[in-house]
């Protein structure tokens, strides 16, 4: 086998047996990728955008799922096919370009987490009156149990699950008891009277962008699902995930834009938090603080996982087993420095809107790297990665990189 590495550098960075079902591997991936893009983020963006923009933002909204099935189709066929993690695939491509590649996700993952233990402080504050930043501890303590358990992940496939189903009753209770313009909705989502850059740069940045695109990819390969025989679960994997993600983002969406249309102001330092109160009163802000736990935890273990993938450059089993000896304190690590900058720091909603955007800036970058890398047959071997795939990634690196620079543009 050392040999053949020496020969191929497509060899897979791990040699995993797998114990589960390659489709049950492409579930546990399936929801680890939405509900880690489904955080606090996720709602404080959904929310606050849609008290600016009312049902424009529908178009930012279907211009984003478009784009989650282009990235993480390819994303996740190219990091099975080879079998390899993305940096390590980066490094092929370019080398040194891995590094680079880990920096941009392990630095923006880090941001993010921060809003994740604030956020899943903040839900445990508005349920049981404690601290944001005492909750916050609690979360993190409650996710180092996750990880650190035998079978973590395992353990973590069934929490997130869990946890999905959850948001989902809750945010289809408030959609019941609210009056929703579907027409209006619908109209201006494929109609749209006002087209913002920012909104769309920041919303794909926070569903797709940075860690949350290699999430699913690397979930599979570490469970043992590698290789091209193995493409129709991750077309499974990936459309579903992407599916709940876009169920959850357009209950979220209607949710806020029936509270908006009926005279209500959103609270610009909890938006979302707003649209519970105004809908459901204090039993609807309850919901939300269970909502936004949820949603907290759940990206937290994403948000970890996937970051501390990244600084595994093993291409040996030797170096595999050192990775997976030092993973544990790699992980408390993680969760710890996120918790401290919340505790000492405080303030995620602000930094979880710019954290997308600036995932948004990153999507580009890393999409252009799988792309190269699809046509090289010493990362792919024989696969042929499909034409309207390769033609619709390059589309969205375009457009992303052109909203992009638009945004920044448009902040000075």
């Amino acid at each position: 086998m050392v040999n053949d590495r020496k020969k191929n550098n497509s060899a897979p960075d791990t040699i995993i047996k797998p114990s589960r079902s390659p489709r049950s591997t492409a579930m546990g991936a399936a929801f680890l990728m939405a509900m880690a893009a489904v955080g606090p983020g996720f709602l404080t963006q959904t929310a606050t955008f849609t008290g600016q923009m009312g049902a424009n933002f529908g178009f930012a909204i279907l211009i984003c799922i478009i784009f989650d099935i282009v990235v993480q189709m390819n994303v996740w066929r190219i990091i099975v096919v080879s079998g390899r993690k993305a940096q390590s695939i980066a490094n092929d491509v370019f080398p040194g370009l891995g590094y680079v590649l880990s920096a941009l996700v392990a630095a923006g993952g880090l941001f993010f987490n921060i809003g994740n233990v604030g956020g899943a402080g903040l839900g445990l504050n508005v349920l049981f009156g404690i601290s944001p930043e005492n909750g916050a501890v609690i979360a993190a303590a409650l996710a180092l149990i996750i990880f650190v358990v035998k079978n973590a992940l395992v353990v973590m496939d069934r929490t997130v699950q869990i946890l999905a189903f959850v948001k989902v009753a809750i945010l289809v209770y408030i959609i019941f008891v609210m009056s929703v313009p579907y027409g209006t909705a619908i109209q201006h989502t494929f109609v749209p009277t006002k087209i913002d850059f920012y909104s769309i740069v920041t919303i794909v940045g926070g569903t797709v962008g940075g860690y949350i695109s290699f999430s699913g990819g690397h979930r599979l390969i570490e469970g043992g699902v590698r290789g091209e025989k193995n493409i129709k679960y991750v077309n499974e994997g990936a459309l579903t995930g992407i599916g709940i993600a876009s169920v959850i983002r357009v209950l979220l969406f209607l949710a806020g834009l029936s509270v908006v249309v009926a005279g209500y102001k959103l609270d610009p330092t909890n938006p979302a938090a707003s649209i519970f109160k105004y809908a459901a009163g204090n039993f609807g802000y309850k919901f939300f603080g269970i909502l936004l736990f949820a949603a907290g935890m759940t990206s937290i273990l994403g948000s970890t996982f996937t970051s501390t993938s990244f600084l595994d450059y093993a291409v040996k089993n030797k170096g595999v087993s050192s990775y997976e000896k030092y993973r544990k304190y790699l992980v408390i690590g993680f969760i710890l420095i996120s918790t401290l900058i919340f505790y000492f720091v405080g303030n995620p909603a602000k930094v979880l809107v710019f954290v997308g955007a600036a995932n948004g800036f990153v999507l580009p970058i890393s999409l252009t790297i799988l792309l190269l890398a699809s046509k090289r047959k010493k990362i792919i071997g024989s696969y042929n990665h499909p034409k309207w795939l390769t033609y619709s990634g390059w589309a969205v690196v375009l457009f992303m990189a052109f909203a992009s620079i638009k945004t920044i543009i448009g902040l000075f």
